[in-house]
C-alpha cells in the first residue's frame, strides 16, 4: 500500500477544486502586511503539493520556493508551473522535519493541514524549528489545521465517495479512541484509456489544541499572532472546523 499522496497526485486537483486558492493566496497576502515585521519578498512553501498555493504566490510577484516529501506531487506542481509560464520556482524534495534551503526566506506557508501529518510533539518542534532557522527575524509562518471539532465530527468513523469524470476515490476515516488520530484509506479508480486502474494508499493526521500549537511555537522562539476562522479573519467558536494561523520570528 503507498502513501494517500502518491495515490492522490495524478487526480489530487481534480477533487479539490471546490478550493479557491486565489482568494486563499489574497488572504495570505493580508497576513504578511499585517503581521510581518519586514516587506515579504521570498516565500517557502512546506507541503506544496501539486502546487496549487505556489503558483497563486508566485503570480502575486513572491519569489517561491516550494517543498513535498512526495515526488510525484512534486512532479505534478513542475508541469503546472511550466504550463502557467511561471518560471523561477525552486521546487525541492524533502520532509517538513528536516529540510535545508540555500538561504533564509521572508515567510513561510503551509496549507491544506500539512502540519496535521506532524503525528507526534517530536515531528511538531522539528518542522517549528526548521521554520524559525530559516525565518529571517520579522518574518512569518502562515498555516492552517483542522481542529479537534472537525476530526470528533466531520471525520470521525465516516466514509466518502469524491469523484469526477475518470476518477473516484472512496475515502474512509478512522479515528482512534482518544479523538486525536484519524487514519485516512484512499482507493483511487482512475480511467485511461478505457481501463479502469485501482490504487490503494494510507495516510494519517493527529489534531492539536491551540495551547500544544502555541508552546510549540514559543519553545523554538516564534510567537504566535493570530488565529482566525476564516479569510476576514473571523473569531475562531467551538464548532470552528480549521484554524488559520499566523507566527512571527521577533526581530
Amino acid at each position: 500500500m503507498l502513501d494517500g499522496y502518491s495515490v492522490l497526485a495524478p487526480v489530487y486537483d481534480r477533487l479539490n477544486d471546490t478550493v479557491d486558492y486565489g482568494k486563499w493566496a489574497a488572504f495570505i497576502r493580508e497576513c504578511f502586511g499585517k503581521f510581518a515585521s519586514i516587506p515579504v519578498t521570498s516565500v517557502l512553501d512546506m507541503g506544496c503539493g501539486t502546487g496549487s498555493m505556489t503558483l497563486e504566490l508566485a503570480k502575486l510577484g513572491y519569489d517561491m520556493t516550494a517543498l513535498d516529501l512526495s515526488e510525484d506531487m512534486l512532479a505534478v506542481a513542475d508541469e503546472r508551473a511550466r504550463e502557467e509560464n511561471l518560471s523561477g520556482i525552486l521546487f525541492i524534495s524533502g520532509d517538513m522535519c528536516d529540510f535545508e534551503l540555500y538561504g533564509t526566506v521572508t515567510a513561510i506557508t503551509c496549507c491544506l493541514d500539512g502540519i496535521n501529518h506532524l503525528t507526534d510533539r517530536e515531528e511538531l518542534l522539528a518542522c517549528f524549528a526548521h521554520v524559525a532557522n530559516y525565518l529571517e527575524p520579522g518574518g512569518v509562518f502562515v498555516f492552517d489545521m483542522n481542529t479537534p471539532y472537525r476530526f470528533k465530527t466531520t471525520y470521525a468513523d465516516r466514509d466518502y465517495i469524491l469523484e469526477d469524470e475518470g476518477t473516484m476515490c472512496c475515502w474512509r476515516n478512522r479515528l482512534n479512541k482518544k479523538g486525536d488520530i484519524v487514519d485516512f484509506y484512499l482507493t483511487v479508480f482512475e480511467e485511461r484509456d478505457g481501463v479502469w486502474h485501482r490504487t490503494d494508499g494510507v495516510e494519517r493526521e493527529r489534531a492539536y489544541g491551540l495551547r500544544a500549537i502555541e508552546n510549540a511555537l514559543n519553545s523554538v522562539g516564534l510567537e504566535l499572532c493570530d488565529v482566525s476562522a476564516g479569510y476576514g479573519f473571523e473569531k475562531p467558536e467551538k464548532t470552528t472546523e480549521r484554524w488559520y494561523i499566523t507566527a512571527k520570528k521577533p526581530l
